[in-house]
């Protein structure tokens, strides 16, 4: 049986790779920790900006500095790790300040880069910016019925690279 989803409608061409990013960003961890904001910014000479949309990621990392973290782009993927070493010296009575390693990823846009990291008083900022993508219209010409076009399209077909295995969710 096919299974049927909101992306096989016929008017929907070429977003099955969409449905692929929902399935994956639905698998990524949900445990909460770090506690992050998201935040969208603006830049301090915002008149030169109108084209430039800004993000900013805040996680809570305290505890961790910045030896313990890494932050990295992996494919569409923002990724942000900690780890801190065990002092094998402490003898703790209570342990209320969680210590642990985690793994947070964020699911990049097409076009949003990562511009600056910063860390300051256990928080861990990530700035990101998307610039807007420019309008354009394209006329496509009508050509004369024949048997070219799909000839066109098979060598099209031919020389198009193999496609990519696509990686697991973290």
């Amino acid at each position: 049986m096919t299974r049927v989803t909101p992306f096989t409608h016929p008017l929907l061409l070429g977003f099955d790779g969409l449905e692929q990013l929902l399935d994956r960003v639905g698998r990524l961890s949900n445990d909460g920790y770090p506690p992050f904001n998201i935040e969208q910014t603006h830049s301090a000479d915002s008149a030169g900006d109108g084209d430039l949309h800004r993000f900013r990621i805040t996680l809570a990392v305290a505890g961790f500095t910045r030896d313990e973290l890494a932050v990295s782009v992996e494919g569409n993927e923002l990724v942000i790790r900690g780890k801190q070493s065990e002092d094998e010296d402490r003898a703790y009575l209570h342990r209320g300040i969680a210590a642990r390693q985690f793994v947070r990823v964020f699911v990049l846009a097409d076009g949003l880069d990562v511009i600056a990291a910063d860390l300051e008083n256990g928080l861990l900022s990530i700035d990101l910016v998307k610039p807007e993508p420019a309008q354009s219209v394209r006329r496509i010409e009508i050509g004369p019925s024949t048997g070219n076009t799909r000839q066109k399209v098979r060598q099209l077909d031919d020389t198009a690279p193999e496609p990519v295995s696509q990686k697991s969710a973290v």
